[in-house]
């Protein structure tokens, strides 16, 4: 899948797309109902079929203060992306320049003079432009071939909408999340050192630090596990994988510490992938050492019953 993060001396076979337009966090199940409507109309025309997306999350420009929220961060975005037959993502900068043009000033500058869609498709609560003026009526005055898509639904009649699998995650409930993606979710990240207390106790980890992606409920999770770097048909690991601040070390920041059973490699500076799969328990601050390592053993065999 080709990324392009500028509109300037844009090639020509980066234009004439189909393009779709959002955000796309968590490309969950609607989101994958508005890209097959599009990639079918792509290969009925035998157009390329592209996303036109913006970086950062708008969100984090207009709420810096927010908490981390984001499902799916920009690597696992495009991955998901890809997974749904996208050929190219137009991925641009959004900043206060951007989110300051008018409708008319989008149309001229992004759609006109940048990418020139073949055809557009946009969800029926699409709008666009500085106070979101613009909507898909705007694009079809500007003479533009647009297709609304209305969202599905689930069983019960509610819109999948990314907010809701925010608050699942929130709440740990991993597999009521899944169900709304449509995909097993994942955080990713790079190895870091930490203060090396899980080698000290006997239960090395792999840290990684979450930044901008949603902090799940905090507690024990049973994961599977793999490094980026192995390929996509590398097998997953069954992991014993603590997401949070450990009260009794009293970390500043909530981080991810994956206790990686039966392994044994130098994985600093690598990427891991981490899927939570059930939480297991809350956070807990013990009495000693020793009630951490007895409950660390539980939290071990409850991940490898579980996973095996």
């Amino acid at each position: 899948m080709r990324v392009i993060e500028t509109l300037t001396n844009l090639p020509a076979d980066a234009t004439d797309a189909i393009v779709v337009i959002g955000n796309f966090d968590g490309v969950h199940i609607g989101h994958q109902a508005l890209l097959s409507r599009a990639r079918s109309l792509a290969e009925t025309l035998h157009k390329k079929l592209a996303v036109l997306t913006f970086e950062p999350h708008p969100r984090r420009l207009f709420r810096p203060d927010d908490p981390p929220f984001r499902i799916t961060p920009v690597s696992t975005k495009h991955m998901r992306l890809q997974a749904c037959g996208v050929d190219m993502v137009y991925s641009l900068p959004f900043d206060w320049d951007f989110a300051s043009q008018s409708a008319a000033e989008f149309i001229q500058n992004v759609l006109t003079d940048g990418i020139v869609p073949a055809h557009i498709i946009v969800g029926d609560d699409f709008c666009f432009g500085q106070l979101r003026k613009g909507t898909a009526e705007t694009l079809k005055d500007a003479g533009f071939e647009v297709t609304v898509v209305t969202k599905i639904k689930d069983t019960h009649g509610i819109d999948f909408s990314s907010s809701d699998i925010r608050q699942a995650l929130r709440k740990g409930e991993i597999e009521k999340a899944n169900d709304m993606l449509g995909w097993d979710w994942e955080m990713r990240g790079e190895v870091v050192k930490g203060d090396q207390r899980g080698r000290e106790l006997g239960y090395p980890t792999a840290n990684v630090q979450l930044q901008e992606t949603l902090h799940p409920a905090y507690g024990v999770y049973a994961t599977l596990v793999k490094l980026a770097e192995d390929g996509d048909d590398a097998p997953w690991m069954a992991a014993a994988t603590n997401i949070g601040i450990r009260p009794m070390f009293e970390l500043k920041i909530g981080q991810v510490e994956a206790h990686i059973l039966d392994f044994d490699r130098d994985i600093y500076g690598k990427t891991l992938r981490i899927k939570p799969i059930k939480k297991l328990r809350g956070e807990a601050k013990f009495e000693s050492l020793e009630d951490l390592i007895a409950q660390i053993d539980k939290d071990c065999d409850a991940t490898r019953a579980l996973l095996s």
